[in-house]
């Protein structure tokens, strides 16, 4: 009974927070930045030997598109990788227009392990926050440490950061110790 109330607790505290400007809005064409494995639809106008139903980002970072061979998609927004696209169709294609769909966000996840309900890999397709996440893990054990938690992160320089988070003073309402979080994180709850 205590894990239901917890859970609820933890499902309300979500929806406040999605309220709050900013908290729970998806990811923008130009935050997200294509990975491996992501899957693409591209379509280029009144073109379709020059569209792609499906285009699966390979280990290489690159997809293989008509008249292009390979493109460099990984570590580039949707937006960009269309202006690369129709640049290069420019010279086949007069005017090009092409839209690049996000379909299969695959590549960016973050780790939640310890006393949680659900230990697990999780896909970041929207911005999410510590507790949010916490939510998808179907909330605490009995036995969570919830003043000691652990956030590990890898900047894009390599350099690993630790934030301790105390879930209790995320509930006492000072919501600026809820992160938002960054593909590959790992929180630990001891």
């Amino acid at each position: 009974m205590r894990k239901i109330r917890l859970y609820c607790v933890i499902v309300f505290l979500v929806c406040i927070f999605s309220g709050v400007s900013g908290m729970g809005s998806p990811v923008s064409a130009e935050d997200y930045k294509i990975g491996i494995g992501d899957i693409l639809r591209i379509t280029t106008w009144k073109e379709p030997d020059l569209s792609l139903e499906q285009a699966q980002v390979r280990r290489d970072g690159k997809i293989t598109f008509p008249l292009l061979d390979d493109v460099q998609a990984e570590g580039i927004s949707t937006v960009a990788l269309k202006k690369s696209i129709e640049s290069g169709l420019a010279d086949f294609v007069e005017a090009p227009t092409v839209t690049v769909t996000l379909v299969d966000a695959v590549s960016q996840k973050y780790y939640i392990l310890g006393e949680v309900q659900a230990v697990g890999e999780y896909p970041l397709i929207k911005k999410l926050t510590v507790v949010q996440a916490f939510a998808l893990a179907q909330g605490f054990t009995e036995w969570a440490s919830k003043s000691r938690i652990i956030l590990f992160r890898r900047d894009a320089g390599g350099e690993e950061t630790v934030t301790n988070i105390d879930y209790k003073d995320i509930v006492k309402g000072k919501l600026g110790s809820d992160l938002f979080l960054q593909a590959d994180d790992i929180i630990i709850v001891p």
